[in-house]
């Protein structure tokens, strides 16, 4: 699958835009005051067809958060990095701020229920709630909402699709070596 670089150079203070290649499709990568603000699957494609991110020197017009970002964007999906380490700039609700907090507390290759993640942030009744801050998570993969699946263990909805929250799903368990719980 070829996909096309698009960059927007970023601007201190400003906001830049790339899209890389990724095997979930392309990824279009946001900035904004030196911090990643998206994570968004809105290219299309088909996960686990064959594309590679391009290497940071296919970047040169993006600023050092977006290079960074897919830098490490490759590295996880290569299965070398299990944790990113990004500046984020995460704009929502008090609520969605703290969802999207305790999703980055999940590790790699381990997924929780939505009334867990619920019960973790102090609020057991807003299982509902924590579906949708998680859908509204601007940061997807990076802050990794597809790690929270339904109380019966199935896969529940994904913003990028099953299909994609099934390959990020099975690339972490792969890597880790663990089952799913």
């Amino acid at each position: 699958m070829a996909v096309r670089t698009i960059v927007t150079a970023e601007r201190p203070g400003g906001r830049g835009r790339v899209v890389v290649a990724s095997p979930v499709g392309p990824l279009a990568l946001e900035a904004a005051g030196g911090a990643l603000a998206g994570v968004r699957m809105d290219g299309g494609g088909r996960p686990g067809e064959p594309a590679g991110l391009p290497g940071t020197g296919d970047l040169p017009q993006a600023g050092g958060v977006l290079a960074e970002a897919a830098r490490q964007l490759r590295a996880y999906f290569a299965g070398e990095l299990t944790e990113f380490d990004l500046p984020l700039l995460l704009e929502g609700t008090a609520f969605q701020r703290a969802v999207w907090e305790r999703l980055r507390q999940i590790p790699y290759g381990e997924t929780t229920s939505y009334g867990e993640l619920a019960r973790r942030i102090g609020r057991p009744g807003a299982s509902r709630a924590v579906g949708l801050a998680n859908r509204a998570n601007p940061v997807a993969i990076v802050v990794p909402c597809h790690r929270v699946i339904g109380a019966d263990g199935s896969l529940t909805g994904y913003g990028g699709g099953l299909d994609r929250k099934r390959f990020l799903l099975a690339l972490e368990r792969r890597v880790s070596g663990r089952a799913l719980a």
